[in-house]
């Protein structure tokens, strides 16, 4: 079990660049992932997107990419066509001032667009500098949802031990329920007809009852959803969807022997129950 929430920081630096990569993570309910990249590195971004999808199936995912580069590889370049532009026109100036005086070669270089200057940024260099630190990164991050998923894994079977308690005492009080059941049925006939009572009316009529208000039914599918719901959490890595769900069906049987059952014990087995609940479900909107 994975927690969703987690923090990440790694950096690198050599005497040609510095790179820091910082990783967060949040609940949500299905996988967001949020690239934050210098312009340059934009034609990245897909593939950082897809190398941490890769790693996480849920959570809000913010990744924080910085790189300043200490030494870069220019090509420059002349504009030919400007320079002469700008050396006819100064020329020409000189002319009509009378001034008997050719331009010299630094004025011509200030010029705006004589010399073209490029970086050489090439995509492949940049992700052999970014790929070993994003990955370690990662499974810094990995390992704090990891450290944190444990804890809440611990918390949640503690919670899931309280609602199988709480079930067993349901289940050892059901035999009483459907005694009761046809006892006060029983009780009914005799106050309405004496002595003359037709058995076969009794049991039709406990057999009618008994299959409105017995709760055997939800004991056995929520012992059933219980012991899934730990299976899930010791098969799959990443169970919270199928867990989601499971509390969900826990939550509706929970429900329903509360309102099918008269009889005390169970019924302050129903609040302690929903309680448990109630906090696995908590617990859960932080699982991956």
């Amino acid at each position: 079990m994975k927690s969703m929430t987690g923090y990440a920081y790694r950096e690198f630096r050599d005497d040609r660049v510095s790179l820091s990569v910082e990783i967060k993570g949040y609940n949500n309910r299905f996988l967001e992932v949020f690239i934050n990249l210098p312009p340059f590195l934009s034609m990245l971004e897909n593939r950082i997107r897809d190398y941490v999808a890769s790693r996480c199936e849920r959570g809000k995912i913010e990744l924080s990419l910085r790189l300043k580069e200490l030494a870069t590889d220019v090509s420059v370049s002349i504009d030919k066509n400007a320079a002469q532009a700008y050396y006819q026109a100064i020329c020409e100036l000189a002319e009509t001032l009378q001034i008997d005086e050719k331009p010299k070669l630094h004025t011509i270089l200030g010029m705006e667009g004589v010399l073209q200057i490029d970086k050489i940024r090439d995509p492949e260099r940049y992700w052999l500098l970014i790929e070993p630190i994003l990955q370690s990164a990662m499974e810094q991050f990995e390992a704090e949802r990891i450290r944190e998923g444990k804890a809440t894994e611990a918390d949640i079977l503690g919670h899931i031990a309280s609602l199988e308690a709480a079930a067993a005492v349901v289940e050892r009080h059901t035999p009483m329920l459907e005694a009761q059941i046809k006892e006060n049925l029983r009780n009914r006939f005799a106050e309405l007809l004496g002595d003359s009572i037709d058995e076969n009316r009794v049991l039709a009529e406990t057999a009618v009852l008994l299959m409105k208000y017995t709760i055997s039914e939800e004991v056995a599918r929520l012992k059933a959803h219980l012991a899934e719901f730990k299976s899930e959490v010791e098969r799959n890595p990443a169970p919270g969807k199928k867990l989601d769900f499971l509390c969900q069906e826990i939550n509706r049987e929970v429900n329903t022997i509360g309102s099918k059952s008269p009889i005390l014990e169970v019924s302050r087995a129903v609040v302690t129950m929903k309680d448990a609940l109630e906090n696995v479900r908590e617990q859960l909107r932080n699982v991956e």
